[in-house]
């Protein structure tokens, strides 16, 4: 796979602490009643160090993929028993009138065959536009696959043959952009007169002095921790060099996601016809009477049933394409020099739709529910609740949710990895998180930005040229319609 000073090829594991000790080691206490060799059999003992396991392996977290499954079924079951049993008076309700010697809500024929003449010429205008929308979607889906495979594979052999360029050359924009943004706040608030007049020229100045303060900070940052600014650049050039040699990815994980849709589906028509059970009823209104839709008492329950279980798949089926990433790229990475692994792909769908499928559900329940408490946490700073405490108790919250997601990243690459529960995983992730945090912190924070920077650029480039492609495209249309 080329010379040793290739970045692009198998390194050590970039998370391996480089100490001396073993990863996810236990910290060892000397003893003078042991000698230097009984201290290191027993350190050989006590630590072991992390590889892929590509034997069979048990299933894990079955407790948790049984709550999957009965979520599930019971989503399934409810919705076709709100099939069987739903009330076709429901489409009619605009229909319905109240009838006073009958107390009753009766159907009106003139209203209902006035209803069904305006249902019919709504289905043929919607179905006029829907024709159209749909010819200029596949269009648009067809220049988009069409353009993205190019750019897709352009940006992987960017990043596969010049890492560190791409690094030494982003690594200035965390300082450019902070600096320019500095500046042109401080001169346009000079400028304008409703913020110097707002802000004395005291006030901006030390917010000026301030934010380079900051700015500072981030430059003496980068220079203490140089030496894993090279860690980031090896991981991302073996990251794509992994990606190269496993370009199946690129299918699979759209058709899991296609899947995941395909899933959705039934549980939206169930949702759908959920409405449908109930019964019209007559409304006292101080007007008089009038007919209204009451749905059964169940239905809100399975409402919340089916969004929590939709919630919850789509959680688990990001979590699932992340274990399937991981375990596809640490079969390659823990495998032999020159040597492609067989079944890279194949393994990590078996394992983690078998062994490994509670592991993923436990994982994607936690993600749920750290979404489910952000929007939470987000929608009551909306509504500007004053007071210290409520303030405080917010960042602790988000803190703590940042903290889980955080772990959760780490905790599902080593299930992939080794195969493990999901607590033991995560015990593996506190360990390394203990003695390598600022590499951690500082990897995960460099690449995740650069690989940011990168797309955007290339977005911006993607649609640029669809846009001019369009624009073609249209143009010619417009051009063979007048001839």
């Amino acid at each position: 796979m080329g010379s040793s000073e290739d970045p692009n090829n198998k390194v050590d594991f970039p998370y391996e602490s480089p100490a001396s000790q073993p990863f996810l080691s236990k910290p060892s206490y000397p003893s003078s009643s042991s000698s230097a060799v009984e201290e290191e059999s027993e350190s050989n003992q006590q630590f072991h160090h992390i590889t892929y396991n590509s034997g069979p392996r048990s299933f894990k977290d079955l407790p948790f993929l049984i709550l999957f499954l009965l979520f599930v079924l019971s989503s399934f079951a409810f919705g076709i028993f709100a099939i069987i049993h739903r009330n076709n008076s429901y489409p009619s309700l605009s229909s319905f009138t109240y009838d006073p010697t009958t107390t009753s809500c009766v159907l009106n024929p003139s209203n209902s065959s006035s209803s069904s003449v305006s249902t019919l010429s709504l289905v043929d205008t919607t179905s006029s536009v829907s024709s159209k929308l749909v010819k200029g979607l596949i269009w648009t889906l067809v220049i988009t696959f069409v353009l993205s495979v190019p750019l897709c594979w352009a940006l992987l052999l960017l990043l596969k043959h010049y890492t560190k360029q791409i690094v030494y050359a982003a690594i200035p924009l965390f300082i450019a952009i902070p600096v320019f943004l500095n500046v042109y706040w401080f001169v346009a608030c000079t400028l304008g007169a409703s913020c110097s007049n707002a802000f004395p020229l005291a006030y901006r100045v030390l917010i000026l002095v301030f934010l380079f303060l900051v700015i500072g900070i981030i430059v003496w940052i980068l220079v203490v921790n140089w030496h894993r600014v090279e860690l980031t650049v090896s991981i991302i050039g073996v990251a794509s060099h992994a990606l190269s040699r496993n370009m199946a990815l690129f299918g699979v994980l759209p058709c899991l996601s296609v899947g995941l849709v395909l899933y959705f589906v039934p549980i939206v028509v169930f949702m759908v016809f959920a409405r449908f059970n109930g019964k019209i009823v007559v409304k006292n209104l101080k007007s008089g009477y009038d007919c209204e839709w009451k749905e059964d008492s169940w239905v809100p329950a399975y409402y919340a049933l089916a969004v929590l279980t939709m919630l919850w798949s789509a959680a688990a089926m990001v979590e699932a394409q992340v274990y399937v990433i991981s375990g596809t790229i640490a079969n390659w990475y823990f495998s032999k020099e020159h040597q492609t692994p067989k079944r890279s792909i194949r393994t990590p769908l078996r394992n983690v739709f078998g062994p490994s499928s509670g592991t993923i559900c436990l994982s994607g329940l936690l993600v749920c529910v750290v979404r489910m408490v952000r929007s939470a946490v987000d929608s009551a700073r909306q509504e500007d609740t004053p007071g210290i405490v409520n303030l405080v108790l917010r960042c602790c919250v988000n803190a703590l949710l940042t903290a889980v997601d955080f772990l959760n990243k780490f905790t599902i690459n080593f299930a992939a990895i080794t195969g493990e529960a999901y607590c033991s995983s995560a015990r593996m992730t506190y360990e390394l998180l203990r003695r390598n945090l600022l590499s951690a912190v500082f990897v995960e924070t460099i690449s995740s930005r650069i690989l940011a920077g990168i797309v955007f650029v290339f977005s911006a480039s993607y649609t640029i040229v669809v846009r001019g492609v369009s624009m073609t495209l249209m143009l010619a249309l417009c051009i063979r319609n007048l001839l």
